[in-house]
C-alpha cells in the first residue's frame, strides 16, 4: 500500500506524497486529536493510529531492542539523507554492523521519537519479511515465528495491542533464558557433583598410594638405618685396621732407617778396609816388582777375597751405583733451561730494548707489565683512558710479534664506574678490585704462575720489584718498555 503510493518523488530525495500524509495523522493521533481526510475523499484514519496510544509498562527488552536497532541499521543505508533524522546522518555512510555498534543509542532514540522514520523503518520490514508484517496487520501471531521478530516487528508497525505482543515475546525470552540457564545450571551442577565424585575417588587413591608409598619409605628408611649402622660398624674397624697398619708402617720405616743407618756405617767401614788392602795391594805389587815370594802370594789372595766379599755385600744390600759426578755439583746455566734472571745480565744496559726482546724470547714467558706506572713514566700529561689506549695498542703489537702472553694491570679502586672497553688482540686487561692496589694484583698475578716458569714484570716501583723478584719474576724498568714500543 506505500509502496504503491511512492512516485517519482522518491527517487528524486524527497519524501513520498502517501508517507507525508501518514505522517500527519500518526502525529495527531499521539497528541490525542482526530484526523479527517480532505474534502472530496473518503475519511479514513492511518494503520496503527488507534494502537499509537498505547505505551510500554517497562523498558523495551533487552533482546527485542537490539533486533529493532539491527532492523534499522540495515535499512539505513537505504533511505535518502534527507530522509533521515539530524542525528543519525553521519552514520549513512556506516556499515550496518557499524551503525548498530556506533549508532545503536541514536536508532534507538529517532525510533522512538520520530514516528515518520520509523514508519520508514516499518516499510523495509514489510519488504524483507512481508508474510510476517501481513499476519500481525490481520491482528494473529505466527506459531513458528520467532518471538523476537514477532515483538520487533509489532513494535515497529505498532499495530493494535503491539505493547501486549512486545511484553509477551520479552517474558517468553525471559523464560526462555531463564530455562535455558536453569537448564544450565543443572548440567554444571551434575558435570560438578560428577567431577567431585571423581576427585574423591581420585584422592582416595592417592591416599592409598600415599600410605603405601610412606610403607615402603619407612621400609627403606629402617633397612638405611641398618646399612649406616654396618657401615658405621666397618668405618670403626677399617679406621683401627689403619691405625694399626700405620703403627706397623712407622715401624717398620724405623727399622729400615736403622738397618740403612747399619749399613751405610758397615759401607763406611768396607771402604775404609777397601782402602787399606788397596794400599797393601800396592805394597805388595811394588814388592812382587822387586822379587815375588810366599807372603806377596798370600797378599793378593787376601785381597781378591775381601774385593769378592765387598762385590757380594754390594750385592746383598743392594747399593745403587752413583749416578752423581763432580762435574753436576758445578753451579751453571744448563742449555734450555734459563731463566729471565740469567739473561743478558752482563751484556746489556737495563734499558736496552735488545734486553726486553731477549727476556720475550724465552719459551713460554709471561710478560707482566703494571700499567700506570709506565703511562705516567712516558706520557703524564695524556688523560688516563689515552694513557691507556696508547699503551694497549703498543701492547698488542708486542705481543703479535713476539707471541708472548702478556697481561696489563691499572690500579681500579679509585674508579667511579666501570671500564668500559674492549682490550686488544693478545692483551689481557685486568683492573684490582676495590680496596686492592694494582701492586698487590701484580703479586698475585705471579704468585699465581708455577714455579719454573719464567715471568718479566714491568714496573718502576721499587717495592713492586722487590716483591715480584722473591716470587721468582724478573723485574725490569719501565724505560725498557717505553724504549721497545717507541723502536716499533
Amino acid at each position: 500500500m506505500v509502496d504503491a503510493a511512492r512516485g517519482p518523488a522518491e527517487t528524486q530525495g524527497h519524501p513520498p506524497a502517501a508517507d507525508a500524509a501518514r505522517a500527519v495523522p500518526v502525529a495527531d493521533a499521539e497528541a490525542g486529536t482526530e484526523t479527517t481526510a480532505e474534502p472530496g475523499t473518503e475519511s479514513t484514519t492511518e494503520p496503527g493510529t488507534e494502537a499509537a496510544a498505547e505505551h510500554l509498562d517497562r523498558p523495551l527488552p533487552e533482546g527485542v531492542r537490539r533486533r529493532v536497532v539491527g532492523i534499522a541499521a540495515d535499512a539505513l543505508g537505504g533511505l535518502p539523507p534527507a530522509d533521515l533524522p539530524a542525528s543519525l546522518r553521519q552514520y549513512a555512510k556506516f556499515t550496518p554492523a557499524r551503525r548498530a555498534k556506533y549508532a545503536g543509542t541514536a536508532l534507538a532514540a529517532a525510533l522512538e521519537s520520530e514516528p515518520v522514520f520509523r514508519l520508514r523503518i516499518a516499510d523495509r520490514l514489510r519488504l524483507g519479511q512481508p508474510d510476517l508484517v501481513k499476519a500481525l496487520e490481520a491482528g494473529s501471531v505466527p506459531g513458528a515465528a520467532d518471538p523476537m521478530d514477532v515483538a520487533a516487528a509489532a513494535y515497529l508497525l505498532r499495530p493494535a495491542g503491539w505493547s501486549r505482543l512486545v511484553a509477551e515475546a520479552g517474558e517468553q525470552v525471559e523464560r526462555a533464558g531463564a530455562e535455558g540457564a536453569a537448564a544450565e545450571a543443572a548440567r554444571l551442577v551434575e558435570k560438578l557433583q560428577e567431577e567431585l565424585a571423581e576427585l574423591r575417588s581420585q584422592a582416595r587413591a592417592d591416599l592409598e598410594r600415599q600410605r603405601a608409598d610412606s610403607e615402603g619409605v619407612r621400609k627403606e628408611a629402617e633397612s638405611l638405618r641398618k646399612k649406616v649402622r654396618s657401615l658405621e660398624s666397618d668405618t670403626k674397624r677399617a679406621q683401627a685396621e689403619a691405625r694399626k697398619v700405620h703403627a706397623e708402617l712407622e715401624a717398620a720405616k724405623s727399622a729400615a732407617a736403622a738397618e740403612r743407618s747399619a749399613a751405610e756405617g758397615e759401607a763406611r767401614r768396607l771402604k775404609h778396609r777397601i782402602s787399606e788392602l788397596e794400599t797393601a795391594v800396592e805394597a805388595g805389587r811394588r814388592s812382587a816388582r822387586e822379587g815375588r815370594s810366599v807372603e806377596d802370594m798370600r797378599l793378593r789372595l787376601l785381597l781378591d777375597t775381601v774385593l769378592q766379599s765387598a762385590q757380594g755385600l754390594q750385592r746383598e744390600l743392594a747399593l745403587p751405583v752413583t749416578q752423581i759426578h763432580p762435574a753436576d755439583l758445578v753451579d751453571a746455566v744448563v742449555p734450555g733451561s734459563a731463566s729471565p734472571h740469567d739473561v743478558a745480565r752482563r751484556a746489556l744496559a737495563e734499558d736496552d730494548p735488545a734486553l726486553l726482546d731477549q727476556l720475550l724470547a724465552i719459551p713460554q714467558v709471561h710478560l707482566v707489565v703494571d700499567g700506570y706506572n709506565v703511562t705516567k713514566t712516558g706520557y703524564p700529561a695524556l688523560p688516563l683512558e689515552q694513557q691507556r689506549i696508547r699503551l694497549l695498542g703498543g701492547l698488542a703489537m708486542l705481543a703479535q710479534r713476539t707471541q708472548a702472553e702478556v697481561t696489563c694491570v691499572f690500579d681500579g679502586q679509585d674508579l667511579d664506574v666501570p671500564v668500559i672497553m674492549a682490550p686488544p688482540r693478545g692483551v689481557r686487561v685486568r683492573f684490582s678490585r676495590t680496596g686492592e692496589t694494582a701492586d698487590e694484583l701484580i703479586r698475585r698475578l705471579v704468585r699465581a704462575e708455577p714455579q719454573g716458569r719464567p715471568v718479566v714484570v714491568v714496573s718502576t716501583d721499587k717495592e713492586v720489584a722487590d716483591g715480584v723478584r722473591k716470587a721468582g719474576a724478573r723485574p725490569v724498568a719501565s724505560i725498557l718498555l717505553l724504549n721497545r714500543l717507541a723502536r716499533s
